[in-house]
């Protein structure tokens, strides 16, 4: 019997997806659950796992954009396992993409190239090296490619061109996702009146209180108490004070969330990922700090799903962990905000009149003007600013052990 396998909806607003490799190739033999196959959406990358157990023939080649539903594989699911084979090692066919690369390379070496292409005579040598130019620079017109005594007296250096070191280029196909993250950013530049505000925050208290209660939040939790929680538990408390920066457009009509679904930004193996922490007003700073943790090792490993990624209602970036000292985030639609964080850097500033060196961080909120105005973001950021420059009194309520749940 022959199971033609279609390609299953990663997501609602999905309808077609990339095939970015196959796992496995024609006539293999594959186990059921067997991974064969990772296919791009504009969201993720998701693994495309066998339905059954058999000799696989391919219908679509990697690179190929095929609609949800279509059929991409056939399994023979009356075909045997070869003896002493293990699954992949048996290939009784090519795929077509192979085999025109390997079509396009022998006859590459065997017309346009072969050994002697590029040999120098001892003559010729000599002048080339006189001049400065490479062989690898010259096209010989010997025998079999050879470069003559004729080639090197005729020939001359490029103008303004480096004569040694690579210099080949590649032509690479972006992925499906990262050319739906390139249209979406276009789209957010060209259909909002986005503005940048931004602000500095003297990070020392944070600093303090990791000092002396991290290794203990540790030893209890299980996880670090790192600054994403911090800065998470504040801008919950920011959004509650200025709600009209969780809202969203839809039409001619603004909608005001009472939830708050916080998007974070992490780097995983296809680019850029933004895994949603849900309802994290309800959360503590364990709960914000194992979430982020499972988020972003979910990311690393490339299991993150569509619905972990999908409606949040207010973003936040940390290009400080790539060394950023300040930036302008794009806004992540429908979204209405995005909070950009920074590296942190000794500065001296003026304290109760005096100058001190203090760690200082500089944030950027970038919001949607049509929905925002300045009162609200110029509002927002302060208050992002001044729970995370009092976080005892404001995000831990006076009692750090209590609120640190140690």
């Amino acid at each position: 019997m022959i199971l033609e396998m279609k390609v299953p909806s990663p997501g609602e607003s999905i309808t077609e997806v990339e095939i970015a490799t196959w796992l496995v190739a024609n006539g293999d033999y594959v186990e059921k659950d067997q991974p064969i196959a990772e296919v791009d959406s504009d969201k993720a990358t998701l693994e495309l796992p066998a339905e059954e157990s058999g000799i696989i023939t391919l219908k679509a080649e990697e690179g190929d954009t095929v609609a949800v539903g279509a059929v991409v594989c056939l399994i023979d699911v009356d075909g045997k396992k070869p003896e002493g084979a293990t699954t992949k090692e048996v290939k009784t066919e090519v795929p077509k993409a192979i085999e025109k690369k390997e079509e396009k390379l022998v006859t590459s070496s065997a017309v346009e190239k072969t050994y002697a292409s590029g040999t120098t005579s001892p003559a010729s040598k000599k002048i080339l090296d006189e001049k400065g130019i490479p062989a690898s620079e010259v096209k010989g017109t010997g025998r079999d490619g050879r470069i003559t005594k004729d080639d090197a007296v005729n020939a001359t250096p490029s103008m303004g061109t480096p004569t040694g070191g690579s210099r080949s280029s590649e032509r690479v196909k972006m992925t499906m996702l990262r050319r739906k993250v390139a249209q979406r950013l276009v789209a957010v530049k060209n259909e909002t009146a986005m503005l940048t505000t931004f602000n500095e925050v003297d990070m020392k208290p944070i600093f303090d209180l990791r000092n002396e209660y991290k290794e203990a939040f540790k030893a209890k939790h299980g996880v670090g108490l790192g600054f994403m929680s911090f800065f998470t538990l504040a801008v919950v408390r920011a959004l509650e004070l200025y709600p009209d920066v969780n809202s969203m457009l839809d039409g001619d009509y603004k909608i005001l969330h009472d939830f708050k679904d916080i998007s974070i930004a992490v780097s995983g193996p296809k680019g850029l990922m933004v895994p949603v922490i849900r309802n994290a007003e309800n959360l503590t700073f364990r709960g914000v700090e194992n979430e982020v943790k499972r988020l972003a090792l979910r990311a690393r490993d490339g299991q993150i799903t569509v619905d972990e990624m999908t409606g949040g209602t207010f973003t936040i970036t940390n290009g400080g962990v790539f060394g950023s000292m300040l930036s302008t985030p794009i806004i992540n639609p429908p979204q209405s905000g995005i909070l950009g964080m920074h590296n942190i850097v000794e500065r001296p500033i003026a304290v109760n009149g005096e100058v001190v060196i203090r760690p200082i961080m500089y944030v950027a909120l970038s919001y949607d003007h049509r929905v925002i105005d300045g009162r609200e973001s110029v509002g927002f950021l302060v208050a992002v600013k001044e729970a995370l420059e009092n976080p005892v009194e404001i995000l831990l309520n006076n009692d750090p052990k209590k609120g640190l749940e140690l």
